[in-house]
Parts: C-alpha cells; structure tokens; sequence
C-alpha cells in the first residue's frame, strides 16, 4: 500500500535586542527544518526531506513567523522530485511578516515527474513596512522526461491589501508544450520581490518579463530550456529591479 503523509512544519523567528533569534522550529514527518545561521544579519534554515516525494497524497504544510524587524531566510539542501502516488501532493508555505520584517524563501527547483499530480500554494501576509523574496523554479520532467502536472500560486498582501494573485497552472501534460502555454521550455520560474523601496521598469527579454506591480511589489518571470537558463534568466530579472538592503538576498 502506498503511505501518504499529513505533515505540518513551523518556523518562528523573533528581533530580540537587534538580533535574530529562532524561537520555534518544529519538523514533522518528511518536512524536517534545521537551522543553518543566526545573528544582526538574521537567521537562515534549510528544509531537509526525511523521505522520498512528495507522493500523490501527500499533504505537506509549512508555516513561517517573521516578527517585527527579523529577517529569515529559507533554503532547501537539494531539488524536491514530486512523484506519482495517490491522488495530488500538495505543499503549502504560509507565512506573516511583521513591520520592518523581511522573508527570503529561496529553495532549490521542484522536479515534476511524468505522472505526478503536485500543487504548490503560498501565502504571505506582510505587515506595513515588511518585505519579501520569494524565489520558485519548476522543471518539468526528469531527463529525457515528461514532466507531470503541476500547479503553482502565490497570493501576496501588504498591509492588508491584496499586492499579487499568481498562479500558473500546467494541468495536462499533453498541453504544456503548446505556443498558448510553454513552447519549447521546459522550465518556468518567478521571483517576487515586495516592499516600501522596490521599484523597477517593466521590461522584457528572451524568456523574461519585469512586471511592477500595483503596490510595492514587483513581479519576475522567466521560461527556458532547462533549469541552468531558467536561473540565469530569474537572476538577470532581478538585477533589473532596484531594491532597498532590506530586500536583498539572505
């Protein structure tokens, strides 16, 4: 019989005289946290996977707390492969940052592996004054591969207010390749950077679009061959938006 998992992870850093500090970390299941750094520059944890997958079933939930004046950054030590099984896996990353606050949630590609039905939702709360990075790359399929169905969405508000409602949805392997969805790529990403001193031009290049944002917010996204020019391309969006310390990279 194959196992699915239910699984809720947590993470909650605090500013405590001008340092921050890791006041919770939880692991459950095959979503493990471990703490990589800490300090005035702020904390950095890596998710580690403590099994294969996610499987078809799996339901696999992280939630961040980033108080006032904290910043965390969220790595992952390797590509996470969502797998066939029983029925849609599905990830969801829900966080709060307060004011002054900064979230960097940066983890490594997700692989989509012919047959397997995955989904992917974050939602992030950002208080008056907090910012954000939020970094996803998807490759369909693993080499000589094709990929399965996958679906992603982002919802981003500031200060109460809706900032972005993203999703991109690649439901039928049969489609993905079609000119109206991906053409030839075979690898899509975005960043999304938002708060009080991001700003930049839209623009447009090979497989990459700069959308500002009707906020304080702006939106990256890049398709590709393969994932090496998806990261070169999300790498190359990013330069082009002007950002204040607080936004840049953990």
């Amino acid at each position: 019989m194959t196992r699915s998992y239910r699984a809720r992870a947590a993470v909650v850093a605090e500013c405590v005289a001008g340092r921050t500090r890791l006041v919770r970390m939880r692991s459950d299941g095959p979503l493990a946290v471990r703490e990589a750094a800490s300090g005035p520059k702020g904390a950095t944890v890596y998710l580690v996977g403590a099994a294969a997958g996610p499987l078809g079933g799996d339901e696999l939930c992280l939630d961040l707390e980033v108080g006032s004046g904290a910043r965390l950054a969220v790595r992952s030590v390797a590509t996470t492969l969502a797998l066939p099984g029983t029925g849609e896996s599905r990830f969801t990353v829900r966080a709060r940052v307060g004011a002054g606050g900064h979230l960097d949630f940066a983890p490594e590609p997700t692989v989509a592996a012919d047959g397997c039905h995955h989904r992917a939702l974050g939602q992030v709360e950002l208080a008056d004054g907090a910012s954000l990075r939020w970094w996803e790359e998807l490759v369909l399929g693993r080499h000589r591969e094709r990929g399965g169905r996958h679906s992603s969405r982002i919802d981003v508000t500031c200060d109460g207010r809706p900032l972005l409602r993203h999703e991109l949805r690649l439901d039928d392997p049969a489609r993905h390749g079609s000119r109206a969805v991906l053409g030839s790529a075979t690898a899509a990403g975005s960043v999304v950077l938002a708060g009080p001193d991001v700003r930049a031009e839209a623009a447009t290049d090979e497989g990459l679009a700069v959308l500002p944002l009707a906020g304080p917010g702006v939106l990256v996204s890049a398709l590709a061959r393969d994932a090496v020019r998806l990261r070169e391309r999300l790498i190359r969006g990013e330069s082009l938006v002007a950002v204040g310390a607080a936004v840049r990279s953990s």
